[in-house]
């Protein structure tokens, strides 16, 4: 089966193109850009490029699927976006009938969690798991599960927005809450400690080392980068958020009793240094019986986990 899959980030989005068979992917082609400007413009671009792609390789008069993976709230059965809060503006976005009628082919909408936890579970850590959770842990948090060797979407299909848990009555703001899991672990979370942190030492006279002019503009991969070079400032920051992380991972641990709970972007670049704090948290946190028996680990396809994500959203409707 052909796929043209869309994988719609806050940060970044992408097209690609790939050859799908039940046992592998064959990725043929992938075309990225950021999130930036309107959805049209982010859109047009995507299935403009994807066009191109599918004349580049001779496809363009084969049946294919299109597959759109993205963070919620979507309606999946609609086919439309739902305002998701790291993206702002995508608001009641008809995805799929806009990609079915550019291309008259079937199209397909799936939160990035779910789809991304189908992919994990069928190509790569989770495969032959039969409870297993997924997060996103990128620019949001988000979960995908799979439960009784199945994915479990819920009554409205909004199972799995763990990022709307709140850890704290305080803290930074995530998926429009404070002290939210979101607000502690996600790109954006990690980003928000790390500010809060910079302007305290600032105001205490100390230097951060992951500050380079204005304290708004300092990212996760900043921190990350200072606590390559063993900086103390930001690996603390990392440990603020690992501690929260655990409590959140506790949490589904003691509802779900998952086998697996598999991580994907940043705990896959910087899981080291959440590690720690993360399991102090969960030993103190989460039932020792469900804790035991559950690994959390890396996802397995790594950086690729969006594109396979993009495609298992069109290839889950078969």
């Amino acid at each position: 089966m052909n796929v043209l899959g869309f994988d719609i980030g806050g940060t970044k989005s992408a097209v690609i193109l790939a050859k799908t068979n039940e046992t592998q992917v064959d990725f043929l082609d992938r075309f990225e850009i950021p999130t930036k400007g309107t959805w049209q413009d982010v859109v047009t671009v995507l299935a403009d490029k994807g066009e191109d792609m599918l004349e580049a390789h001779h496809l363009k008069d084969d049946p294919f699927k299109i597959g759109i993976s993205c963070g919620g709230p979507l309606n999946s059965e609609k086919g439309w976006i739902l305002s998701p809060p790291n993206l702002p503006g995508w608001d009641e976005v008809p995805i799929t009938e806009i990609l079915s009628k550019r291309f008259s082919e079937p199209a397909y909408l799936q939160n990035d969690a779910d789809a991304c936890a189908l992919a994990e579970w069928k190509y790569g850590a989770g495969r032959g798991t039969k409870h297993m959770i997924f997060l996103t842990f990128g620019t949001g948090l988000g979960a995908g599960l799979i439960l009784n060797g199945r994915l479990y979407t819920g009554a409205s299909g909004m199972a799995g927005e763990v990022g709307h848990i709140r850890l704290s009555e305080d803290g930074p703001l995530g998926y429009g809450k404070k002290g939210s899991f979101e607000g502690y672990a996600s790109g954006g979370g990690i980003a928000k400690i790390a500010r809060c942190f910079a302007e305290e030492s600032l105001r205490s006279g100390k230097k951060v080392s992951f500050h380079h002019g204005n304290l708004q503009e300092i990212q996760t991969k900043d921190v990350a980068l200072a606590a390559e070079q063993n900086e103390e400032d930001a690996i603390k920051v990392f440990e603020i958020a690992g501690e929260y992380f655990g409590k959140g991972l506790a949490v589904l641990i003691d509802i779900l009793n998952p086998e697996m709970i598999v991580v994907g972007s940043i705990y896959v670049r910087a899981g080291k240094y959440l590690e720690e704090s993360m399991r102090s948290a969960l030993k103190k946190e989460a039932l020792p019986s469900s804790y035991d028996v559950c690994q959390i680990v890396p996802a397995e396809l790594s950086e690729r986990i969006g594109d396979y994500g993009a495609v298992m959203a069109a290839l889950s409707k078969e």
